[in-house]
């Protein structure tokens, strides 16, 4: 598992990132944890970038995750789920019930009613013409890592881009290339996102914060489903923010509610 950890002392915010997206993603709070007190945790699900690629499913992502806290020696953290990260940070929270602390969901989506018909490889085979022809339009292979940076920006909504281009092409090429130079950890978490999750929700007992941005239809219908089923929920909302600004723009915020839940 290709990880990522803030260079700063404090609690541990163990961080889910969303799809497409990378561990990078928690680069863009570093400030905020020197600033809050905190030390982040990332890392590169299967499949995404050199991350070997294994048949994952939530509940292994949080396997995964505690094998990564076992070799860090860490025995408790805070959880982040960002966008499609939220599950998997939910099913660390419902199956290290001791090890969790508190946890943050993030535009969030909430999971759906019913599967598709067939496997999850087959609905990854589905998806996968659609996924190559967006992955040649962002085209990662391309060794310009600022064209590689705007060509990626330019695909996400305005807001959201504004707001992530001034962490540098380092940061912005670097993520985009992690999530989409290999097909199969997009491809999984995508066919994972249309079918029942292998964990139950109730069973996350830590205080949780759903975060949503008002101006973030699908995350800010899908937040009810959360607040419902978690016993311990209490929603934020950012006036006229979208997805990922959501997190760009709250992670102070997230930061210092996470560490309430520590004690």
């Amino acid at each position: 598992l290709r990880y990522w950890s803030s260079a700063t002392r404090g609690p541990v915010v163990l961080v889910f990132h969303g799809c497409p997206d990378t561990r990078r993603v928690a680069m863009t709070g570093d400030a905020a944890a020197h600033e809050v007190g905190a030390r982040l945790l990332a890392f590169n699900r299967p499949g995404y970038g050199s991350s070997t690629p294994t048949d994952f499913t939530h509940t292994t992502v949080a396997h995964d995750a505690a094998g990564l806290l076992d070799v860090w020696g860490i025995e408790r953290v805070a959880v982040l789920g960002m966008s499609v990260g939220a599950p998997y940070a939910a099913a660390f929270a419902a199956r290290y019930p001791d090890r969790t602390t508190s946890i943050a969901l993030v535009s969030s989506p909430s999971m759906p009613d019913d599967a598709p018909e067939g496997t999850v490889e087959e609905s990854m085979e589905r998806l996968e013409p659609e996924f190559l022809a967006w992955r040649a339009r962002i085209d990662p292979d391309d060794e310009d890592d600022e064209a590689l940076a705007a060509r990626f920006l330019a695909e996400l909504p305005a807001a959201d881009a504004a707001l992530l281009a001034p962490y540098g092409t380092d940061l912005v090429g670097g993520l985009a290339w992690e999530a989409l130079v290999e097909p199969e950890g997009y491809l999984r978490d995508a066919a994972l996102l249309t079918r029942p999750w292998d964990f139950d929700v109730a069973d996350v007992r830590c205080p949780a914060t759903v975060w949503v941005g008002e101006a973030d239809a699908k995350a800010m219908a899908a937040s009810s489903w959360w607040t419902d089923r978690l016993p311990q929920a209490a929603l934020e909302v950012a006036p006229a923010t979208t997805h990922l600004a959501t997190l760009l723009t709250q992670w102070p915020a997230i930061l210092r509610r996470l560490g309430r839940g520590t004690g």
